[in-house]
């Protein structure tokens, strides 16, 4: 990482700076002044520093960076591949048959191509939900990509390819976090990530009780249609598992019961919209839980399938939400008047609701004091620039990360005038094209063809039992083995 001696001061100038403090003060005309790690101030008429540089943001928005809290960063390499994707066709290719084919350097090249992804999209906090870590060394490869750009992330440690009360048992993975939690300040972070089949013997509490050792926060896929339901909720929660901390991701097909359970512990939802409203997880459950006062955070959840910005993810959350609303007010015979959910409250979403998911209050906001997390959205090129009447609803609906002018992190522009700084993108296309290079040959080209719309597994071709080959306790069989695949015995790898 870049030493405090890299950075110099930066001045924002003349720009509307949405800040994202508790009143969700707007300025207009108004200047950002950033030292070192920190925002300094912010007002109108500031002073540049010596040795400063300048930012001319008029016409443009200051606002603070934007945190995503679940993305599987290690599939970026594999960019549109699954663009038809059903949720089951996804579990079937990465659970079920290739995602084993990943090797540690696939993982290092599918994080490096989605760091500097986030970062060119104004993103500057990344969870990164890596649940393709199959051994330690790929582990070590998605640390070391992580450190290679200069974002601000947090490892969510997972492993699909093992039941999370083996995983977690391995020494080896202690371990791991011995060697890196706080060696990166708080440029890098942990979470464990897995999930909870909702089996009555509840196996995976030796997977929270090693969160709860290390003090590491857990992140869990909750209430995803056909693999995890209330069962899970219910089970975490009356073993005291549900902590403040917890992040459910998606959480779309869960009751009121869980609702209220996660809303009385203190957990958040992270909402990732056009992975729900595309490959049915169920509806994205925003009109749900709002209503149960449930903090959220948005995600875009994988490049695989859709879109790497929360840009998209802000304007798909507000039409699946008001579409919601409307469908349920004509059903009664009403008509909805004013729309419950507004354009500000996305972007506080895509900002706050993440950073405060992660227990970051010093991420999130520009006010004195808070990290230097920042970006200019600001395009003179485009006729959609202008005219700024509200800029909420021209971040929500008219932004996009081609307008994304310069991002600050941790005090250090990382993209100046439209470009990236020190992106060595030819060096990162090279890893990429490899990785691609190596599963066309592991899988075959038809069946690597074939793959972007894959036919289930079984004669049959049944649908998923669930998608987990680590349990089978659907199919009233033994747990620990290696699973159940469309109602059989699967005899694993």
């Amino acid at each position: 990482m870049p030493t405090t001696a890299d950075r110099r001061p930066v001045l924002f100038t003349g720009g509307t700076v949405l800040t994202m403090d508790d009143q969700h003060t707007v300025l207009t005309d108004a200047d950002v002044l950033v030292v070192d790690d920190r925002v300094a101030e912010v007002g109108t008429g500031l002073s540049a520093p010596d040795g400063a540089e300048v930012v001319d943001a008029s016409g443009g928005i200051v606002m603070p960076g934007m945190v995503d809290t679940h993305r599987h960063m290690w599939q970026t390499a594999m960019r549109a591949y699954g663009a038809d994707w059903t949720l089951t066709q996804y579990f079937v290719w990465y659970y079920l048959e290739h995602g084993a084919k990943f090797r540690p350097e696939d993982i290092r090249a599918g994080n490096l191509l989605s760091a500097w992804d986030a970062l060119e999209a104004g993103v500057t906090t990344t969870v990164d939900w890596s649940h393709g870590l199959q051994t330690v060394d790929h582990a070590e490869a998605a640390v070391e990509a992580l450190r290679s750009a200069p974002g601000r992330y947090v490892l969510a440690y997972g492993n699909i390819q093992a039941a999370p009360w083996e995983w977690t048992a391995d020494p080896a993975v202690r371990s791991f976090f011995g060697r890196h939690r706080g060696s990166d300040g708080d440029m890098l972070g942990f979470q464990l990530a897995f999930d909870v089949t909702g089996d009555p013997a509840f196996p995976e509490k030796a997977a929270f009780e090693l969160a709860q050792d290390l003090g590491l926060p857990v992140t869990t896929h909750a209430g995803v249609w056909g693999a995890t339901n209330d069962d899970g909720i219910r089970l975490m929660h009356e073993h005291g598992f549900m902590q403040p901390d917890t992040v459910y991701v998606h959480a779309a097909t869960l009751t009121t019961d869980s609702y209220h359970r996660i809303a009385a512990t203190g957990g958040s939802v992270s909402v990732s919209t056009e992975s729900e409203q595309s490959a049915g997880q169920g509806y994205p459950p925003t009109w749900q839980v709002r209503r149960h006062g449930i903090p959220v955070s948005l995600s875009m959840d994988t490049s695989v399938w859709w879109s790497s910005d929360l840009f998209s993810a802000m304007r798909t959350t507000l039409g699946a939400d008001r579409s919601r609303e409307h469908l349920e007010a004509h059903a009664a015979g009403d008509t909805v008047t004013h729309s419950a959910l507004r354009a500000e409250q996305v972007v506080e979403w895509a900002t706050r609701g993440g950073a405060a998911a992660l227990g970051r209050d010093d991420l999130g906001r520009l006010t004195a004091g808070a990290k230097a997390d920042v970006v200019l959205i600001k395009n003179d090129d485009s006729p959609v620039s202008f005219p700024l009447l509200n800029p909420y609803g021209h971040v929500a609906f008219q932004a996009q990360r081609g307008d994304v002018h310069t991002v600050v992190v941790d005090g250090r522009v990382v993209k100046r005038d439209h470009k990236l700084v020190g992106a060595d993108l030819a060096s990162v296309r090279t890893e990429v094209e490899n990785t691609v290079d190596h599963l066309r040959a592991a899988m075959g080209e038809e069946v690597w063809q074939q793959g972007m719309n894959p036919d289930l597994p079984g004669e049959d071709h049944k649908v998923l039992d669930n998608p987990y080959q680590y349990t089978d306790y659907r199919s009233h069989t033994t747990h620990g083995a290696r699973g159940t695949v469309f109602g059989e015995p699967n005899s694993g790898r």
